[in-house]
């Protein structure tokens, strides 16, 4: 028992200390940002045709090809699923067909779904979700056959836990699942022990490609 609260805070304190580097990072983003925009007006005006025919291209409908594609998943003794192979990290303004549904990787979307605890209730764009997996999140989906009961449990999970998000998703194989960066697994209801099991290992854990990054200031619905 003493080893689960032990557990607990320091989960706390690193999800703490993330958020204080998440802080500091906006801070800078800020500066950034107002000195991005100095750039581009100036930008504009030397190459105005060039910039046009630069969101031209990337204005397109189609999708860009399957960025996790090359590998597959493994699943372990403990049921959870990890992706063996590369997945791309590159940001692209076009849908992405991914290898797996819900996606646990690839090319995305520049822009993040916030997942500071946020609860969708419609379904969100897999790309800007992706992003927050590559940020540490944990995404909780949830099909047609989910349980109401499970699905307001999971909810009010999620919406206590940062850097976590949840949506439904009618593609899915099975009622309940959960993705993060590299790994997924299956749950058969918000009281199945594994939810708390994944939660753990995963939200903010060692897979994470960016830890710290920003869960706020993103995509919301």
């Amino acid at each position: 028992m003493g080893s689960a609260k032990k557990s607990n805070t320091d989960r706390k304190a690193r999800i703490e200390e993330m958020r204080r580097a998440e802080q500091a990072r906006e801070r800078r983003n800020r500066i950034l940002t107002i000195t991005a925009s100095v750039v581009i007006v100036c930008g504009l005006v030397a190459g105005g045709v060039v910039l046009v025919r630069s969101q031209s291209d990337g204005g397109s409908d189609t999708a860009a090809s399957d960025s996790s594609a090359k590998g597959k998943f493994v699943t372990g003794k403990d049921g959870v699923k990890t992706w063996e192979g590369e997945l791309a990290r590159n940001h692209v303004s076009k849908a992405v067909k991914y290898a797996s549904v819900p996606p646990v990787g690839g090319d995305h979307n520049q822009v993040w779904m916030n997942c500071n605890g946020d609860v969708y209730t419609k379904e969100i764009n897999n790309t800007n979700a992706v992003h927050s997996l590559e940020h540490g999140a944990v995404w909780v989906t949830y099909n047609a056959d989910a349980k109401k009961a499970d699905i307001d449990a999971l909810a009010a999970k999620v919406k206590k836990t940062p850097y976590t998000l949840m949506s439904p998703l009618d593609g899915q194989k099975d009622p309940i699942m959960l993705s993060a960066w590299g790994h997924q697994r299956t749950v058969t209801g918000a009281s199945d022990p594994n939810v708390d099991k994944f939660f753990e290992k995963f939200v903010q854990g060692k897979q994470t490609p960016e830890p710290g990054a920003a869960c706020t200031n993103g995509l919301s619905q």
